[in-house]
């Protein structure tokens, strides 16, 4: 395992790092005035993506590009340094189209849908015209496990008809959402991990509905609004379907698997963002008769988010590389670890820097309280904790030997 940067890999990264300083970074204030407090779209954020696009900074985080399709076609590794830029500011990635959900839905469309879906959909979706959701999480079931999904989808003629409600679905409630990929079940009487199916669904379907748009612990998604969802007998084309019936469950795990590394990969740039504010308030701010940094605990919570930080990017990395060697069924012991131990850094890493800033880390004024409630979202979104220790726990080996007959212990008289 080699994690040095490539040269091709330092080039990209520098010139997001560039754009990013000189760009993206000083409209951050204009940003959250416009989206946060006036509820409207940033003014600026078209141009700013035109800019980008023509700096060649457009879908960064999309491998597997055809010849014709728009992208800097790095690997997995050599997105990893770029997604923790993109991740120290919430809005970033959406600059240069590398934002969920949209990122794991062009990826599924990719794998799984025909060259019709790919023209209709996903060709729209890589310039940046119109945005996606993926529905598969319900209100009634429990959804950390996909097979519970109680959405049905029936055929009737030439068309697929749906029923069901979805929730905390990223993205839904975003004005330019156009399309959804549903999972629902097609065959309730097939073996378990072939009931389910996934169909393209337009918003704009009669029978669609936003429910409402959903807030977590009281924060919005301002770049991917999350939204709750009915569909009411909503009718769409057989030919929506992707893949065939029955592969529902593994078009889902072919777009959670590179979502859960992105996601990772973010989380750890929004880490380094939290240790530099650390050091910054801690640095400017005294209390009896000190500054901050002198005091032994500000100290220990500062050096031991570095060594977390640095175990998570570590693990990270070695994901990401698996993921370009073997593929996503190849890495999913990788993404299971990573996804268990980075929002888990994420939500320690906050919450120290939420104790040195005070009452300002709760505020708005900082990103701190955010950075926290997302750690908490991500160790529930695209699969729970205990799933994915259950998971890593299934792929450990059992040795040749028992207890009694082990060689490492001594012999009982």
């Amino acid at each position: 395992m080699d994690f040095e940067m490539t040269p091709r890999a330092v080039e990209w990264r520098d010139r997001l790092w560039s754009f990013f300083n000189r760009e993206v970074l000083p409209r951050h204030r204009e940003w959250t005035r416009h989206v946060v407090e006036l509820g409207e779209p940033a003014p600026f954020m078209p141009a700013l993506q035109a800019k980008a696009r023509a700096e060649g900074l457009w879908n960064l985080g999309l491998p597997e590009l055809a010849d014709d399709e728009p992208g800097t076609r790095l690997t997995n590794l050599e997105y990893a340094p770029l997604a923790e830029i993109l991740g120290r500011l919430f809005w970033a990635p959406e600059v240069f189209n590398c934002q969920a959900p949209d990122v794991p839905n062009m990826i599924a469309l990719q794998n799984c849908a025909n060259a019709r879906q790919k023209k209709t959909w996903l060709a729209p979706s890589l310039n940046g015209e119109m945005r996606s959701a993926f529905g598969m999480t319900e209100p009634d079931v429990a959804s950390s496990d996909a097979t519970n999904v109680a959405t049905t989808i029936r055929r009737d003629g030439g068309d697929y008809v749906i029923r069901g409600r979805k929730w905390f679905i990223t993205g839904a409630a975003h004005p330019n959402c156009k399309f959804l990929i549903v999972l629902g079940v097609t065959n309730p009487d097939a073996e378990r991990t072939r009931r389910q199916s996934c169909v393209i669904v337009p918003m704009d379907a009669p029978g669609v509905r936003l429910v409402r748009p959903l807030r977590w612990m009281g924060c919005i998604d301002h770049v991917a609004p999350i939204g709750e969802l009915e569909f009411d007998d909503v009718r769409v084309p057989q030919e929506n379907l992707i893949g065939a019936e029955g592969d529902g469950f593994k078009v889902a795990q072919v777009r959670l698997g590179p979502a859960r590394v992105h996601h990772c990969m973010r989380s750890i740039g929004l880490c380094e963002l939290l240790i530099e504010l650390m050091m910054a308030r801690a640095a400017e701010r005294k209390a009896f008769g000190r500054m901050i940094n002198e005091y032994d605990t500000v100290q220990r919570w500062i050096a031991e988010s570095r060594v977390e930080l640095e175990q998570a990017r570590l693990l990270t990395y070695r994901c990401a590389w698996a993921l370009d060697r073997a593929g996503h069924h190849g890495a999913w012991r990788d993404v299971s670890i990573i996804k268990v131990a980075v929002p888990a850094m994420l939500q320690r890493i906050a919450d120290r820097a939420l104790q040195v800033f005070g009452a300002m880390g709760g505020s708005d004024d900082a990103p701190i309280h955010q950075a926290l409630a997302w750690g908490r979202l991500l160790r529930i979104g695209d699969g729970p904790d205990e799933v994915h220790l259950r998971q890593i726990y299934k792929m450990e080996q059992p040795p040749n030997w028992t207890i009694a007959t082990s060689p490492y212990l001594a012999r009982r008289a």
